[in-house]
């Protein structure tokens, strides 16, 4: 259930049909490349909007045979991120329209048609199957028109991957438990060319998962693994994700309180994110030895959850006190990524919306880095900036590793009192992916927002699918 969208490429407007026409304009009001003929007559109308050509800004005026003109700002230095959001504007501007053309592609910047087609796909999506009042919505045509357009597949199959990891996101924990989002995902990397693996519960106890079955152990619906794995022509490398996947985490008996417990069905974006990646990139036939492993489990209270004081056997052997059942992430993920290194890949890289305290320190929209090895490190953070995903390194200092000391086991699942809580939680990652390459990403921030903006909805964004695609293209 992805959103539908196609797009045509048109040498002139002559054949268009489009509703609306985005145009693009530099600060001072400065017609970008394409938008020449579109303004001549319109300043006027644009500096009664007090329309500039800032970043942000966006002006909508009726144009030639009925159609809108959709005059969106791009700022004094365009750059490719800057360009994905003023298309995004543009399209969200005339939300209605089925048809909407642009000549945003033509700035000049090496990916321009690829960065509009994303930023209107992108703000395209919607979540309303629910809503019982909804109406189908036919398929969206963007129509890119003059200047020369590269093949764009590569962009639309970016747009479907992270509106699939949205959709997951924002479904109902009551519709999403771990085995039955592992096999909607199987059945998607099947059709992709990928090779699918499901571990049920009595799997992952022969494969010594200790974390995931004790988070899991309080729910009726047991936790399930997916790994997807994808081998394309000639690899040039060999990576690995590993994604957080709790389908909806009340705190277990930690228990919650009710206002921090309303989005949980969030808490498996990391592991919805890996997995919509790998599709993508067995879609798109990179060369590269690619593997996931989605952690999915139900972190609740009942008679049969673990406790506070319990010690769980990880799988590499690896004990671990839990002191709080709130801090569940981290002991699903010791599992995997114990499972990951035993391969010896390329680079691991793990997303999981693992810390309150990451989104505290960062704030809603940046996601925390974390690893020791800085040229693995370098290589996320120049994905990210390539796609716009905002990212900070954050320190992880040997010195740190008491935070989590436990006196009867070899670690605990919580920090060292109140401070450095998103450190204290990547060190305890740390301890179980050995000496292979490894970066953590703590998405709890950008992975659900409760304000949309530009490309990203309100809910469910998608965070991180981009860069692991991008990261997999550039290795």
């Amino acid at each position: 259930r992805l959103a539908a969208m196609k797009v045509e490429v048109m040498k002139t407007s002559a054949r268009s049909q489009a509703a609306a026409v985005i145009v693009g304009m530099y600060a001072g009001r400065t017609p970008a490349p394409g938008a020449t003929s579109h303004s001549r007559g319109n300043a006027a109308a644009l500096a009664a909007f007090e329309f500039e050509g800032k970043s942000g800004q966006c002006a909508v005026l009726p144009g030639p045979e009925g159609k809108r003109l959709v005059f969106v700002g791009l700022g004094d230095e365009l750059d490719l991120e800057g360009l994905r959001q003023a298309a995004a504007i543009g399209r969200k501007a005339v939300g209605g329209a089925d048809i909407v053309a642009t000549t945003l592609h033509q700035v000049g910047l090496d990916g321009a048609a690829q960065a509009v087609v994303e930023g209107v796909g992108l703000a395209d999506y919607r979540f309303d199957i629910y809503k019982s009042d909804r109406t189908e919505r036919p398929e969206l045509v963007l129509e890119l028109i003059g200047g020369k357009v590269p093949d764009v597949t590569s962009a639309l199959i970016n747009v479907e991957a992270v509106n699939l990891a949205r959709d997951l996101v924002n479904e109902p924990a009551m519709a999403k438990s771990p085995m039955e989002i592992s096999r909607r995902l199987a059945d998607l990397a099947e059709a992709a060319g990928a090779s699918v693996e499901i571990w049920d519960v009595d799997r992952l106890a022969e494969e010594r998962m200790g974390g995931m079955i004790g988070v899991g152990q309080g729910s009726v619906r047991p936790p399930a693994m997916l790994k997807i794995h994808y081998r394309g022509r000639r690899p040039k490398a060999r990576l690995t994700f590993v994604g957080k996947g709790i389908v909806f985490d009340s705190g277990g008996l930690s228990l919650k309180s009710a206002d921090f417990m309303e989005a949980m069905k969030d808490d498996m974006a990391g592991g919805a994110a890996v997995a919509a990646a790998v599709i993508a990139i067995a879609r798109l036939g990179l060369p590269i030895d690619v593997t996931s492993y989605s952690a999915f489990a139900e972190n609740l209270p009942s008679g049969s959850a673990q406790r506070p004081g319990d010690v769980l056997t990880a799988r590499n052997g690896k004990t671990i006190e839990v002191l709080n059942t709130d801090a569940e992430g981290r002991l699903v993920l010791a599992d995997v990524l114990s499972l990951a290194a035993e391969s010896e890949p390329d680079l691991i890289v793990d997303l999981a919306t693992l810390t309150g305290a990451c989104k505290v320190g960062l704030g809603p929209k940046i996601a925390g880095v974390f690893g020791r090895d800085q040229v693995a490190v370098d290589g996320v953070l120049a994905a990210a900036a390539s796609t716009g995903e905002r990212v900070w390194q954050m320190p992880l200092p040997d010195d740190h590793r008491y935070m989590i000391d436990s006196d009867i086991a070899d670690m605990k699942n919580t920090g060292a009192g109140r401070y450095g809580g998103a450190i204290a939680a990547a060190k305890l990652l740390q301890e179980f992916v050995g000496e292979v390459p490894w970066v953590h990403l703590d998405i709890a921030g950008p992975a659900y927002l409760d304000k949309g903006e530009h490309y990203l909805p309100k809910g469910g964004t998608g965070f991180g699918v981009r860069i692991l695609i991008d990261l997999a293209a550039s290795a």
